[in-house]
């Protein structure tokens, strides 16, 4: 189906291979296709192809990347892993619903989960590069999660979505008049954003505070289509060229 060839699977700076390949195995075992690996400490590997089994495919064709914008360049929807809460709390969805969210929206657009570390997991800034975060409510006497074992949950939840929409039980993802903003599109507007904040003097860069961060959280609420986006680019546009008029009539 369209849909799994919609869905990426992206690893965050993977250190063990062995966990690449048992990825693969998970993704494999529950039809989708798309893996990426963002700059793997050790890839390609011996481990990683043992661990594979009968999923040498999903390896073979792999993307590897250096940085997560190349890996969710072009999604509409970007999901990041998370295994705890944050100072600023984010869209959060549960491993059902996100498997509900991401099969609905792999029908019009390509869609990103996003695993982290195998210490640490995603930084802040990678998060907030996301749209949702997704927590799996495991034993808290006992949360962490090996990689491969999150990844076999949340594919395994969106092939049960899969399932229900096969069968006629799932809502249809609403429809927009024009389709949701991409995520290298949003990255450059924040850059955008922030250039001109500084320049209006309302945006300090040696002391940012949590202005950038908070902002991403409102833009991520509101999800703005590409008509949006670019209404707003405009705006910010035109008022970089006001402050340069401004400047050369004081001059």
């Amino acid at each position: 189906m369209k849909n799994f060839d919609n869905i990426r699977v992206v690893l965050v700076n993977t250190s063990h291979p062995g966990n690449i390949g048992a990825a693969a195995r998970a993704i494999k075992n529950m039809g989708l296709n798309q893996l990426y690996l963002v700059d793997p400490q050790d890839y390609p590997a011996d481990k990683a192809t043992w661990r594979a089994a009968n999923a040498i495919d999903i390896l073979d064709n792999a993307v590897v990347v250096d940085s997560l914008d190349e890996a969710i360049s072009g999604c509409g929807l970007v999901v990041g892993t998370s295994a705890r809460e944050r100072r600023i709390p984010w869209p959060l969805m549960n491993p059902r619903e996100c498997g509900v969210r991401v099969w609905q929206e792999s029908n019009v657009h390509d869609v990103a989960i996003v695993f982290g570390r195998e210490d640490r997991g995603l930084s802040n800034e990678e998060l907030h590069k996301c749209t949702y975060h997704v927590h799996i409510p495991s034993n808290p006497d006992y949360s962490s999660l090996n990689i491969a074992s999150a990844v076999q949950v949340l594919c395994y939840e969106v092939r049960m979505a899969s399932l229900s929409d096969r069968n006629g039980l799932l809502p249809v993802f609403d429809e927009w008049d024009q389709p949701p903003a991409k995520a290298d599109d949003l990255e450059f507007y924040f850059k955008h954003l922030e250039q001109v904040l500084v320049d209006i003097g309302f945006h300090d860069t040696s002391n940012p505070r949590q202005t950038m961060t908070r902002l991403r959280r409102l833009y991520g609420r509101i999800r703005l289509d590409e008509m949006e986006l670019s209404i707003l680019r405009g705006v910010l546009t035109s008022i970089r060229n006001a402050i340069y008029q401004f400047k050369n009539n004081k001059d």
